[in-house]
C-alpha cells in the first residue's frame, strides 16, 4: 500500500502546477494536478487527497464554489492560491473553510512551509478528541464526526471557521488564547487584521450558540488578553 500523502493541486497556470508538482514530488508527496474546477470536484471525489491546493481564478467553475463543495463532504484541509491581496477576500476564503491562503506571485519554499503546517495541524487535530462533546448539561453538542454543532438539540448552522474557533476553545478548556494564538490554532493562518477577524468570528458565533450573547457562557473574553472556553 503506497503511504505517501496524496495533494491535489489545481490550477490553470502551467508553469505553476509544473513547479508545485516539482517541489511537492521531492518532498514525497503523491502529486495530482488539474486544471479545470469540475475535474477538480471529480479528482477529489474519487482520489480523496489529504490536502487540496486550490487556485480560486479558474476558467468553469470558481475556487470558492469548490471550496464549498468540498466542505459539504470533506475536512481535508486546503490551500488557497490566488492574486488577490484584499483583507475581505481572504477573510471570504477562511469563511468557506479553507485552512491557509497564499497571494502570487509566492515562493514555492514558503507554500512548503505551509503544507507541512496544515498537514501537520491537520494530523493532531483528527483522532484525538471524543467523537461527541457535551457541555452544559447536554445544552451544547459538537459531533466531531459529523462536524455538527447542537444547541437545545437543534443543529444550528456555522461556519467552518467557526467550528473551528470552537473546537480549539473547548480542546483546551484551561487555556486562555490570545487573539493571534487562536488564529494560529485554528486557522494556521497569519495576515493583517486578526484581531477583527477573530472578534467578527467570536460575536457570530456566540449570536448562534449562547443563551444570551451579550452575557456569554461559553465562549468566554478575558479582557486585555483573548478569550477562553467557559462550556465545561
Amino acid at each position: 500500500m503506497d503511504s505517501k500523502q496524496k495533494i491535489l493541486v489545481v490550477d490553470d497556470e502551467l508553469k505553476i502546477v509544473e513547479v508545485l508538482k516539482s517541489y511537492l514530488e521531492n518532498s514525497g508527496y503523491k502529486v495530482f494536478c488539474c486544471s479545470g474546477g469540475k475535474q477538480a470536484l471529480n479528482m477529489f471525489n474519487t482520489l480523496k487527497p489529504d490536502l487540496l491546493i486550490l487556485d480560486l481564478m479558474l476558467p468553469d467553475v470558481s475556487g470558492e464554489e469548490i471550496c464549498q463543495e468540498i466542505r459539504k463532504i470533506s475536512r481535508a484541509p486546503i490551500i488557497m492560491l490566488t492574486a488577490k491581496s484584499q483583507e475581505d477576500d481572504m477573510l471570504t476564503g477562511l469563511d468557506l473553510g479553507a485552512d491557509d491562503y497564499i497571494t502570487k506571485p509566492f515562493s514555492p519554499r514558503e507554500l512548503m512551509g505551509r503544507v507541512r503546517a496544515v498537514l501537520r495541524r491537520y494530523q493532531e487535530n483528527t483522532g484525538l478528541i471524543a467523537d461527541l462533546l457535551s457541555f452544559k448539561d447536554g445544552y451544547l453538542e459538537i459531533d466531531n464526526t459529523s462536524h455538527q454543532v447542537k444547541v437545545n438539540g437543534q443543529v444550528v448552522s456555522i461556519t467552518p471557521n467557526e467550528y473551528k474557533i470552537l473546537l480549539t476553545l473547548c480542546k483546551n478548556p484551561n487555556r486562555v488564547f490570545a487573539r493571534e494564538e487562536l488564529v494560529v490554532s485554528a486557522f494556521g493562518y497569519d495576515y493583517d487584521g486578526q484581531d477583527r477577524a477573530i472578534d467578527t468570528h467570536v460575536k457570530n458565533l456566540r449570536q448562534k450558540i449562547e443563551r444570551d450573547s451579550k452575557h456569554p457562557q461559553i465562549i468566554l473574553t478575558v479582557h486585555g488578553v483573548g478569550y477562553r472556553f467557559g462550556g465545561a
